[in-house]
């Protein structure tokens, strides 16, 4: 539903893989070829893949000011993260052995934590949404992945309950 540009970095991966269901309808398309080989996930690992993206939409709705679960601390507990240091002694967080989602995703966690950027992916408030977007608002309130449909929806409601009242 997001009428922006995606999230900057590393997070982009993070909020594809959140937007691989649509909660409106219950399509799921993490299963599907195209996003299997996208996210470089064996079919096996689409109900990993699953947990991991739920645990992810948490944490974005956390962002959003709405509670999460810590599920997600519970699965980064276990990515494979080193860190690297150069001949010129420069230093980078790197994933330690095979390329997998989890990884790049605490790798992609951990680079937006460090510039600031991880607050600022969420999921809309929209209960029927639950989008992830990348706030790019100047004092990072936004509550809906897209103002003109879902802010919409929820301000029309608001304005219909109080006439009503």
């Amino acid at each position: 539903m997001n009428d922006r540009a995606s999230a900057p970095g590393g997070l982009a991966l993070i909020e594809a893989l959140v937007n691989t269901l649509d909660v409106e309808s219950g399509a799921d398309s993490l299963g599907t070829p195209e996003n299997r080989e996208r996210f470089a996930l064996a079919e096996r690992d689409v109900d990993a893949a699953r947990a991991l993206r739920e645990a992810l939409r948490g944490a974005c709705l956390a962002h959003a000011g709405h509670g999460t679960s810590g599920a997600l601390d519970t699965l980064l507990a276990d990515a494979p993260l080193r860190v690297s240091v150069a001949a010129d002694g420069t230093a980078a967080l790197c994933a330690a052995g095979p390329d997998g989602l989890l990884g790049r995703v605490a790798l992609a966690i951990a680079a937006g934590a460090a510039d600031g950027t991880w607050a600022r992916l969420k999921a809309c408030e929209a209960e029927d949404c639950r989008w992830a977007y990348y706030d790019r608002s100047p004092a990072g309130r936004r509550r809906w992945c897209s103002m003109s449909v879902c802010g919409a929806r929820a301000k029309m409601r608001t304005y219909r309950a109080r006439r009503d009242t």
